[in-house]
């Protein structure tokens, strides 16, 4: 399948401008950090695998071979494993800091172990002898256990040591203020939040450009552009709190952000978690790494079943473009992702060729010239988004979220979205999805009113603040259903 052009970019695409400073402080953390919790992702994963085979070779070798039973011992060892890990994650075994010591991360997981050895041993077969079962059990216990707790104490201490597990912090407010909270902050005992920059409107000599060696690069008008282009884990706010109007002030252009804020005159020990209770967090996270583990493996899985079931539907609406009229038989186009950042998704072609919109800058309407005959049904049954599933295998798309819109995406009264909508770009503190609470409640295709777009801002907000792996399978089960309705969608 060949793919029509687009110009690079987009055309209106404006990115965020921000100061030189800023811009080349951006540019060294355009990666993100090593959260912890990717760390306990890995290493679950891992122990359900070795977990599963010492159980699967423990079997095997206590098993005489005319009564052993290949795939049945390989369920005993996948639930095996699943008791194994989920012990394990009863005992703490992967916290980080739990992780660094050696011997007791041993000991937990021998503990682990051995609730899969019992399991083991209760559904082993009942010609296997029960002492040689049980030393086979022990030998696997230390064949396994043992090398792989070093292994992870190794990584878990170099990741560490080498400052990918640092949390990255931005400073608002320079001055004594930011001083303070950097002395503070390095003199933590367990030191993991690194500042890497201070914004400021005030200017020499009211606030130096260095506070402890940690540069002033812009103003508050740099911080947003600042934080959707970098990698930041908090921004920290030394305001005092008598200043509450200004805090307002800022905590209302900062929503759009996915980055959780706090204000440092109301942290104790300043460590400054990213935990709804806490009384210094006064926007939290939007997209934490948990939830980040969870929707990746949500869709992954769902997506992969979902393009195989529909693979048929795709192929023939492949064949039905390349017959109804000449050119490629995919589109791809720009769009704002998470955090505002462009993404490229893909689509199946429902326009004439030579009048293809990359841009998006006339909007699709009733009986549009411009759409093709097999185009305009796949718009109305939304066909054309099923090529989305690959966007959501490679992390650019997620299946359920806020949907992705043109750069410079307008209204039919040829309005910018932005400015139809105070805050509109709060919607992409989530990963945009094939489908969404919008789209499944009626708001779907052309936007002809402010209130159209408002109704949607609402249920994408809506969604972000109420997200759930539970919600996000309710939406998927109730999209074939709101497709019936197809009064917007043209």
């Amino acid at each position: 399948m060949t793919l029509a052009t687009e110009r690079a970019g987009g055309e209106g695409y404006r990115p965020d401008d921000i100061s030189e400073p800023a811009a080349r402080a951006a540019h060294h953390l355009r990666r993100p950090s090593l959260a912890p919790a990717w760390i306990a992702f890995a290493a679950i994963l891992i122990d359900a695998i070795l977990f599963s085979l010492a159980t699967w070779f423990a079997e095997y070798a206590a098993t005489p071979n005319d009564t052993f039973r290949p795939w049945t011992v390989a369920v005993h060892g996948l639930i095996a494993g699943a008791v194994a890990v989920c012990t394990a994650k009863a005992l703490g075994a992967y916290r980080i800091e739990r992780m660094r010591q050696v011997v007791p991360s041993i000991l937990r997981g021998m503990i682990a172990y051995g609730c899969a050895a019992f399991l083991a041993e209760v559904v082993a077969p009942p010609q296997a002898l029960a002492l040689e079962t049980l030393f086979i059990l022990l030998v696997t216990a230390v064949v396994f256990v043992a090398p792989s707790r070093l292994a992870f104490a190794s990584v878990v201490n170099w990741a560490i040591e080498s400052g990918l597990t640092q949390r990255r912090a931005v400073i608002y407010g320079g001055g004594p203020e930011a001083e303070k909270v950097l002395r503070a902050i390095s003199s933590r005992p367990n030191d993991d939040i690194r500042v890497h920059a201070v914004f400021d409107d005030r200017g020499n000599p009211r606030v130096a450009d260095l506070a402890l060696e940690v540069p002033k690069i812009g103003r508050f008008a740099d911080l947003v552009g600042f934080c959707r282009r970098a990698e930041i884990d908090m921004i920290l706010i030394t305001l005092p709190p008598t200043a509450d109007r200004r805090i307002a002030n800022l905590l209302d252009r900062l929503r759009v952000l996915p980055v959780p804020v706090h204000l440092t005159a109301f942290s104790s020990d300043y460590s400054f978690r990213d935990d709804r209770g806490s009384i210094s967090t006064l926007i939290p996270a939007s997209f934490r790494p948990e939830r980040r583990i969870a929707k990746l493996c949500f869709d992954v899985a769902i997506g992969s079943l979902l393009l195989i079931l529909l693979s048929p539907v795709m192929l023939g609406a492949a064949i039905a473009i390349r017959l109804d009229s000449p050119g490629p038989v995919l589109f791809r186009q720009l769009r704002h992702g998470f955090n505002n950042r462009p993404v490229r998704i893909w689509k199946f072609r429902t326009m004439y060729a030579d009048q293809c919109d990359p841009a998006a800058r006339n909007i699709v309407t009733r009986d549009d010239p411009r759409v093709t005959r097999v185009g305009r049904f796949l718009r109305k049954s939304s066909i054309d988004e099923l090529p989305q599933l690959f966007n959501v295998l490679s992390g650019t798309l997620s299946l359920v979220g806020p949907r992705p819109h043109a750069l410079d995406a307008r209204s039919s009264r040829r309005v910018a979205f932005e400015k139809i909508v105070d805050g509109y770009s709060a919607r992409h503190r989530l990963p945009p999805g094939i489908t969404g609470w919008a789209q499944i409640n009626g708001w779907r295709g052309e936007v002809s009113d402010p209130e159209a777009l408002r109704a949607r801002v609402e249920h994408d907000l809506f969604y972000i603040e109420n997200w759930s792996l539970w919600f996000d399978l309710t939406i998927l089960l109730r999209t074939p259903f709101s497709l019936l309705d197809t009064r917007r969608a043209y």
